[in-house]
């Protein structure tokens, strides 16, 4: 009687992208070492990272954020038309909110400091080649502060009276356009303001005048 045998499971293919050789040798050891993980590539810029990467179609790409020609970013987007199916893990040294906003907007899977441990790296790779999204509860909370649409929990009278101010009309004018009293206008203003966190009518003039400067859409 034959016996069916289970196929060897795969390594994950993983690239290593920093302009430091010493560091990014570090880096690669560790991976290396790591049962289940093998490094396919390594890379020092930009350009070198997505010419390489076309080449050998990694599935985890650790990629630091500054580099001699652009940044880990710019590798994010050239790679998710290049090379689709690969997930990048931002790491590097710089704890900055932009930093993280920007790599996570791109679309990395997570974002280490160079602080972690060897093992936390190879941790992450695994987890991220299996699909997971690996952020961290500061980064959580500080991305859904920074995404929250203020104006989510506002009346549609409210929301009315807000864009009219961005219109730059006075409480009477609002009143008039909306046909309630001006007293009425200055409760809406107030219960506004407190909703989106503001406390003054100007401030919010100069939030829906940001917001249509950048496309925004009531």
């Amino acid at each position: 009687m034959s016996v069916t045998t289970s196929p060897a499971p795969r390594d994950i293919r993983v690239m290593i992208v920093d302009d430091h050789e010493i560091v990014r040798r570090g880096i690669a050891e560790i991976v290396d070492r790591a049962d289940g993980l093998m490094v396919v590539a390594e890379a020092g810029t930009v350009a070198e990272a997505v010419r390489r990467a076309t080449l050998v179609r990694p599935e985890v790409v650790l990629v630091d954020l500054q580099l001699p020609d652009g940044t880990g970013i710019d590798i994010i987007n050239a790679l998710r038309q290049e090379v689709p199916d690969a997930k990048a893990v931002i790491l590097t040294s710089f704890d900055d909110d932009d930093a993280v906003s920007q790599a996570l907007d791109a679309g990395a899977k997570a974002y280490l400091l160079k602080t972690v441990r060897g093992v936390e790296i190879s941790d992450v790779v695994k987890a991220v080649a299996d699909g997971r999204v690996l952020l961290d509860e500061r980064t959580v909370t500080r991305r859904r502060a920074d995404h929250e649409d203020p104006t989510a929990n506002l009346t549609p009278s409210e929301r009315k009276v807000l864009e009219l101010i961005g219109d730059g009309l006075s409480n009477r004018e609002i009143g008039e356009r909306l046909g309630v009293a001006e007293k009425t206008v200055k409760n809406h203003i107030t219960a506004l303001l407190a909703k989106m966190g503001l406390q003054r009518r100007t401030q919010v003039a100069a939030w829906v005048a940001g917001q249509r400067a950048a496309g925004w859409r009531q």
